[in-house]
């Protein structure tokens, strides 16, 4: 997962470059004499770096555009955190700054994707940044459970009847 705009730009850059010398390995291949079949096999893992270098530069670009995964059974909550404060242009010092630790508290957990990151925690960074974090519950076979203020009181029911 690309983090800041550095790594952004590095990354796009080196995509540019590895396309044209995994082209250029693909025609030296050809030229002797393999078959399509050896040359893709023989060029393969290298295009397979190449495409998941250009997954993680659109996930990037999704990301700045404010388009964010579903977060389901809060798995991959530490994705979202980093996301979100790529997507505010908040870099690790700034946010680091707004819940006042070092800096380097924050790195180390965004290196690490907050693995282990508690519900409190999760909403200290999220308060930090200003971002409300809303869930929904869904039971399987009962669609999307009422919000709590979607629930009708006692008071409504009785108004009502």
């Amino acid at each position: 997962m690309l983090k800041n705009e550095a790594e952004y730009r590095r990354a796009v850059q080196e995509l540019t470059e590895q396309r044209a010398r995994l082209e250029q390995q693909t025609e030296r291949l050809k030229a002797q004499k393999l078959s399509d079949e050896q040359v893709r096999m023989a060029m393969e893992p290298q295009w397979a770096y190449h495409r998941q270098l250009a997954g993680d530069i659109e996930h990037y670009e999704r990301i700045k555009r404010g388009e964010f995964d579903v977060l389901r059974n809060l798995e991959r909550l530490g994705e979202l955190l980093i996301a979100v404060r790529i997507h505010l242009g908040l870099t690790q010092a700034e946010l680091a700054e707004r819940l006042d630790v070092d800096p380097s508290v924050v790195c180390r957990d965004e290196r690490n994707e907050y693995h282990g990151v508690t519900l409190d925690r999760a909403a200290r960074i999220l308060n930090a940044m200003g971002v409300e974090l809303r869930t929904s519950v869904e039971v399987p076979g009962h669609g999307l459970g009422a919000l709590p203020s979607q629930i009708p009181s006692a008071h409504d029911a009785a108004t009502t009847a």
